[in-house]
């Protein structure tokens, strides 16, 4: 089932310059769907266009899903943990409403919001200060704030970055878990969510490359244009005399 369709998409801040050109990309309601690219290369943005905060100029976006069936997981680069906030206080903002803000929560809310931590692991640390956990729990309770809108699909900006090894490990494997109900799109550098856990990647640097993991070719055509972390990864064990050229070109990705 569609989730999402992206169609001639082109977004610029300025008329100097394009961020975004002649996009097109569909998401389905079974995709693991790793967002890959440079920095600078409209990746945010396109996570921004998709989410409704940036509006689309030309182009469409069409979306299979109600606004409130797409939860979102931001990065915590810029979370205040010294903010006196527990972990299930942080999960209920994801029942705010209106209606919410001005008469609190009810009590499906509350049980709710409990049962979205213990899904991601966090069972037990309901009262615990979110400044008093690790960089991988603070990630799993905003897994847990997304989760509490029952989302079709979550939309995750770098999960893992600042988290060590073995905590990114436990987003990815946690992420899925999810993803046997839940598509799950990740904006990554992350290069081990292309080898163990992705099953499609969109390469998107000003234009999108879009790369089905389950068909991808296991020969380097060395005519080609393109060339990013998926053509590598598929190259790794191939003919000497082509890596030195694939590693050339990769970097210019």
């Amino acid at each position: 089932m569609k989730i999402l369709e992206i169609k001639d998409l082109s977004f610029e801040y300025t008329k100097s310059s394009k961020v975004l050109e002649d996009v097109n990309l569909e998401i389905n309601s079974k995709d693991f769907l790793a967002i890959i690219g440079p920095n600078g290369g409209g990746k945010s943005t396109l996570l921004k266009l998709i989410l409704g905060l940036l509006k689309t100029k030309t182009g469409s976006i069409i979306k299979h899903v109600k606004n409130e069936e797409i939860g979102y997981v931001p990065q915590n680069t810029n979370l205040n943990i010294d903010f006196p906030i527990t972990a299930l206080e942080v999960v209920l903002m994801g029942h705010i409403t209106a209606k919410k803000r001005i008469f609190g929560y009810a009590k499906e809310d509350i049980e709710c919001a409990k049962h979205s931590l213990e899904q991601v692991g966090m069972k037990g640390f309901e009262n615990r200060k979110i400044g008093d956990l690790s960089g991988g729990q603070r990630q799993r309770v905003f897994i847990a704030r997304a989760l509490c809108s029952n989302p079709r699909v979550i939309l995750l900006d770098e999960p893992t970055a600042s988290i060590d090894v073995k905590g990114q490990n436990e987003i990815y494997e946690l992420l899925k878990q999810l993803n046997k109900n839940i598509c799950i799109v990740v904006v990554s550098h992350d290069i081990s969510v292309l080898l163990n856990y992705a099953k499609k990647v969109a390469h998107v640097n000003k234009n999108l490359v879009y790369h089905s993991l389950e068909n991808i070719k296991n020969d380097i055509d060395t005519t080609e244009e393109h060339l990013c972390e998926v053509e590598l990864l598929s190259a790794l064990g191939q003919k000497k005399d082509c890596c030195e050229y694939t590693l050339h070109k990769a970097m210019k990705c």
